[in-house]
């Protein structure tokens, strides 16, 4: 009699903890608000202490200065001099001479609790100015590990993903958040790693058929005994895997632009406009579509190939997406307010305001998602702006009055 197998026993839970162990008495774990709160406390007490002891010694200066003599004069016959009271040298009777000590006295009071009040706020301004030292320099030396998670935030953010904080120190809150945030990149930086491998593994797999196709249509196309009805066959043939070939190098060639650029060179701007337009010439003449525009030396530090393909794709958009008679396209290179800047504008239909941000977007095209065209695949502005970015530049575009794009790439130098 055959048995009923078990069911199969769930996996055992993991047993490690990311969070790690518990400390045997967490409170005294040394963390920013205990710190904080000493320092601060500490600074509190000291300060008191400080300013008790200042407002002692003065409160006693004070009242050394402003004793003075509280005794009345009675009987005839006594003479008082006194050098801080000139007003007694003139009195002759016990009321002018009990007065004047009185008015002597209020004077001298008057003129110790002036002395106490003035010494008082030069204290005050001395402790101010000193208080606002010293925190500024412990607020600093506080705030340092995060000076130090900004600076790595911000070098991840240039596309450095292998970058880390390391923080070292105590294990407080910012400790453990640069610890949470080195996980972090860590991982985006093996799903960033992983996805550009396999995008290139995809390309290049993809490029080995494509080649063998193209090989054999061409040997078919070359054969003159071939029928019309298969040679026009081939032929549309051919441009379809022309057409996969170009949208495999785009796609290869998007994925290695979303990083930074690590080797960069002086590059001219104008020299990569103008090889931009030599292989763009032949199109233009063919559409009719004049090239103009004045190019002025614009060096800056980047990838020559890369800085090339953004000319060359802005440019071949110019000319393809044209009006079918006296259209142009004009290419300009400058530099500005310590960047370079390259300007390609061109007549062509009217482009709405709303579809500016469409045209960057992979496959899309004006009005249209993944349309088949002898325009090309979808990737041309994709590209640029990836290229752009990983300069450290950005490209803006703008509709042009009439018709046509204003495309305009800056790049730092």
């Amino acid at each position: 009699m055959a048995t009923t197998p078990a069911p199969p026993k769930a996996p055992p839970k993991p047993t490690w903890d990311p969070r790690g162990p518990e400390p045997p008495f967490p409170w005294l774990r040394p963390t920013i608000r205990i710190r904080l709160t000493l320092l601060y406390g500490g600074m509190f007490l000291i300060a008191g202490i400080l300013l008790l002891s200042i407002i002692y010694l003065l409160a006693a200066q004070a009242i050394h200065e402003g004793s003075g003599q509280s005794f009345q004069i009675s009987g005839s016959g006594v003479e008082i001099r006194s050098d801080t009271c000139p007003e007694l040298n003139d009195a002759t009777t016990d009321d002018q001479r009990n007065a004047a000590l009185k008015a002597c006295n209020d004077a001298l009071k008057q003129h110790a609790l002036d002395g106490l009040l003035s010494r008082s706020l030069l204290t005050l301004l001395g402790l101010a100015v000193i208080a606002f030292a010293f925190g500024y320099a412990m607020a600093g030396r506080v705030l340092t590990p995060l000076g130090r998670i900004t600076r790595t935030a911000r070098a991840v953010a240039g596309s450095d993903l292998s970058r880390r904080i390391e923080l070292d120190g105590p294990d407080d809150e910012l400790k453990e958040l640069a610890d949470t945030l080195d996980d972090m990149l860590e991982r985006l930086e093996r799903a960033f790693t992983a996805q550009q491998r396999f995008v290139g593994n995809a390309s290049h797999e993809l490029r080995t058929p494509l080649a063998i196709n193209r090989t054999l249509l061409e040997v078919h196309l070359s054969d003159p005994g071939a029928p019309a009805e298969l040679q026009q066959l081939g032929r549309t043939l051919l441009a379809t895997n022309e057409r996969s070939e170009q949208l495999v190098e785009g796609l290869l060639l998007l994925a290695r632009s979303d990083n930074q650029i690590v080797e960069r060179k002086p590059v001219d701007l104008a020299e990569v406009a103008s090889q931009a337009i030599d292989q763009v010439h032949a199109e233009a003449e063919a559409k009719g579509v004049e090239i103009r525009g004045e190019r002025a030396p614009a060096v800056v530090q980047g990838n020559g190939v890369l800085l090339e393909r953004i000319a060359l794709n802005l440019v071949q958009n110019a000319v393809r997406y044209n009006v079918q008679e006296g259209g142009w396209v004009e290419v300009t290179t400058e530099f500005q307010h310590g960047q370079a800047v390259l300007v390609v504008t061109n007549t062509g239909p009217v482009v709405p305001a709303y579809e500016i941000d469409n045209l960057f977007e992979p496959f899309r095209r004006l009005r249209t998602e993944r349309t088949g065209s002898d325009k090309g695949v979808g990737l041309g502005l994709s590209i640029v702006r990836s290229v752009a970015r990983a300069h450290g530049g950005h490209i803006a575009a703008r509709p042009r009055e009439g018709g046509g794009l204003v495309m305009r790439v800056t790049l730092p130098t």
